[in-house]
């Protein structure tokens, strides 16, 4: 069993940065996407961004211009630069990798970042 473990959360204040990483515990093959999703308390889990094995990006209207989501395929990592750090950008950050086809769907155990106002 695949174990992704998520790093680089923390106490930041508005305006800050973050930097969260995502490391797989072994070699994942055929990876089709990478990503980050988020989940504030009462609200539903939602996808921050992803990208895909050719590089192709997604970002959610609300962290565009404000995040960069950026992978090392060698190394099975998958990172999320959070610049302009908001207090509604406070939430579980969540990593995510999908094979293709849906042949497997991996998550983190996420980290917690809190933007104090």
């Amino acid at each position: 069993q695949v174990q992704l473990v998520e790093s680089g959360g923390g106490l930041v204040q508005a305006g800050g940065s973050l930097r969260l990483s995502c490391v797989a515990s072994r070699r994942i093959f055929n990876i089709n996407t990478m990503g980050w999703y988020r989940q504030a308390p009462g609200e539903q889990r939602e996808l921050v961004a992803d990208i895909t094995s050719g590089g192709s990006t997604n970002y959610a209207d609300s962290v565009k211009g404000r995040f960069i989501i950026s992978r090392d395929n060698t190394k099975n990592t998958v990172y999320l630069q959070m610049n302009s750090l908001k207090p509604e950008d406070t939430a579980v950050y969540y990593c995510s990798v999908r094979g293709y086809r849906s042949a497997y769907d991996y998550w983190g155990q996420g980290t917690q970042v809190t933007v104090s106002s």
